[in-house]
């Protein structure tokens, strides 16, 4: 298997797929670790772009967007619920991806 050059990759819809599909994977699943392994695969992939495109500053926050996105949703998801919890802190992550990478 072959994958798309780095650079030609927009990652916005994959910071999305690996936090709602991480989510939904680990929920419908119930297993917690297959959700992690979606949530992993979907970061790389992205993070690949990012270095690619923006080097290793920008690669470095959008990780840490990421990441901290994926541990803030737990708590706000007690808060709001956890659909809207995923949702906020995919829209915050991906819109980043999209302005700092995508976009430019």
């Amino acid at each position: 298997m072959e994958l798309t050059p780095a650079r030609s990759v927009h990652t916005a819809p994959v910071v999305a797929l690996g936090l709602l599909g991480g989510y939904l994977t680990a929920r419908e699943t119930g297993l917690r670790p297959l959700g992690g392994v979606v949530l992993a695969a979907a970061g790389v992939f992205a993070g690949r772009t990012w270095l690619a495109r923006r080097g290793p500053g920008v690669t470095a926050a959008l990780a840490a967007v990421y990441v901290l996105g994926f541990g803030a949703s737990h708590p706000l998801a007690k808060k709001i619920g956890a659909w809207p919890s995923v949702l906020a802190v995919t829209a915050v992550s991906a819109g980043a991806s999209y302005v700092l990478v995508d976009r430019a």
